[in-house]
């Protein structure tokens, strides 16, 4: 995708020129491709103080990302920084950390969250605007439908033992050799809308969950903040300023309201 299909023009850390070579180089590439361009944004953005906190050529980066999304035919906001926020964005957010769409008001970001984001999607994402000159069709956060339509719990390969009742009660017990749903040790993945349990990662080699970790729903807004990562959902306290998310893992159904729950009070939010 990078050395075939697309041209680069501007990458700080990729690209082989630097300082005002660099600058010059993208500012005649905008101009070059005004309304074609796809402007990629990682990383959260900090309008405290001015932008202070992260400068480039003596722009802050707020100005930075309002000139460069000004001239281009899509926007999208890679990594659950970009897109939410993300750690910086977390409590007490000394640098007023945003999200990128925050900034750009009323224009249009394709949202990739996850931390970091699947590599793969993001270049179905690039190719389907290559060749359509579209953007792909977005849910109500602004993330792609394709992608971000399902949990992971939806097609989780332990979701068999999750309906069983059968659950690993530690990371090393006989029940998580077994391969025993990790709910109970935390999978957030009910109420965590991402491919992970689809195109993995790595080309398809694994994901956090297939590796005997519970997915800590880190392409959702607000996870670090929400203070129980290795806690199961149905003992969360406050978390979502309301208590009790679920009295018992009774059934797939019962998880399933709380899941479509959580997600509209984050909608809301």
């Amino acid at each position: 995708m990078l050395l075939d299909y697309i041209s680069l023009e501007y990458h700080e850390t990729l690209m082989s020129p630097s300082g005002f070579y660099a600058e010059e180089a993208k500012r005649e590439a905008m101009e070059k491709y005004k309304g074609e361009y796809i402007l990629i944004v990682e990383g959260s953005v900090s309008p405290e103080h001015k932008g202070v906190y992260c400068t480039v050529s003596g722009k802050s980066n707020v100005e930075l990302l309002k000139e460069a999304a000004q001239k281009a035919g899509l926007v999208i906001a890679v990594g659950s920084c970009a897109s939410w926020g993300g750690i910086p964005h977390a409590e007490p957010n000394p640098t007023g950390a945003v999200p990128v769409s925050q900034i750009l008001g009323d224009r249009q970001v394709v949202n990739i969250p996850g931390c970091p984001p699947i590599g793969d999607v993001m270049v179905a994402v690039i190719a389907g605007f290559v060749i359509t000159g579209k953007p792909p069709e977005l849910d109500s956060m602004g993330r792609p439908k394709t992608f971000y339509g399902q949990t992971i719990h939806d097609r989780c390969y332990r979701r068999p033992f999750y309906n069983a009742g059968k659950f690993a009660g530690s990371f090393d017990d006989e029940s998580a050799k077994k391969g025993y749903c990790l709910y109970k040790l935390g999978c957030k993945g009910p109420i965590t809308r991402n491919a992970c349990a689809t195109i993995r990662w790595n080309g398809g080699l694994s994901f956090p969950i297939q590796s005997g970790h519970p997915c800590f729903g880190c392409s959702e807004p607000n996870f670090w903040d929400r203070g129980f990562i290795y806690s199961p959902l149905s003992v969360v306290e406050g978390g979502f300023g309301w208590k009790g998310i679920l009295t018992g893992v009774a059934t797939g159904v019962a998880l399933g309201a709380a899941s479509a729950a959580i997600n509209k009070k984050l909608r809301e939010k």
